[in-house]
């Protein structure tokens, strides 16, 4: 079977297509330039009909802001100037965009300090547990006088008064005249000392320390300089 270049791979009996003809005046490529004042024209009337829609959204927004505040009335000493954003007729702060957790937060605020003390813990104590122990810390470390003290009393930090014991001694606690009978089924209390202080900080309580040092150690550098 005779092929050429142009049916190759065709079934018998069908007709090639003829080869498109290319001479100087069909060289197989677009011989005009881009129309460019036909484009430039384009453009401008697109940008010229979204500046008149802007122009005429504006000019809306104006009259229709007119209409309702010539509806509501001229301003008196008792509202203020509510075209201002987040304006209130009596100049509090807006809350209408706050989120639900966050107001239900502060009702939950609101409602637990109505309670009288002591209140239950709302944030698995961490935070109150951080706070009795920095009171606890003030009170064992640090020189302070308080109304519970006889007058001229001062408290010492814990480790001065540990010293002061090791070298005076703690007083002898006076002898009972009469021994304390026991009942039946009693037996005498054996008193040993304890393995821990019975302190221990929480995790939470440690990176608020470890957070708080940092702070301080920034600052101390940054005075520094």
């Amino acid at each position: 079977m005779h092929t050429n270049g142009h049916d190759m791979g065709k079934p018998e009996g069908v007709q090639a297509h003829p080869s498109p003809k290319v001479d100087a005046e069909h060289p197989g490529y677009e011989l005009q330039d881009v129309n460019v004042g036909g484009t430039v024209t384009f453009l401008a009337g697109l940008f010229g009909t979204v500046l008149i829609f802007f122009v005429f959204c504006f000019a809306m927004g104006k009259v229709i802001n007119t209409a309702l505040l010539k509806q509501d009335g001229e301003m008196n000493r008792f509202q203020t100037n509510l075209s201002q954003p987040g304006a209130t007729l009596r100049g509090e702060k807006r809350d209408d965009l706050t989120s639900n957790a966050e107001m239900e937060q502060k009702q939950l605020g609101q409602v637990a300090n109505a309670f009288p003390t002591p209140r239950l813990e709302t944030d698995d104590g961490n935070q109150d547990i951080t706070d009795l122990h920095t009171r606890e810390d003030l009170l064992l470390d640090y020189n302070s006088t308080s109304t519970d003290l006889p007058s001229g009393t001062v408290r010492i930090p814990i480790n001065q008064a540990m010293k002061l014991i090791v070298q005076r001694g703690l007083p002898k606690a006076p002898e009972s005249p009469t021994a304390t009978k026991l009942m039946a089924g009693e037996t005498a209390p054996d008193i040993h000392a304890p393995l821990t202080s019975g302190f221990a900080r929480t995790g939470y309580e440690l990176q608020a320390i470890e957070a708080r040092n940092e702070r301080n150690d920034y600052t101390k550098a940054e005075e520094k300089k």
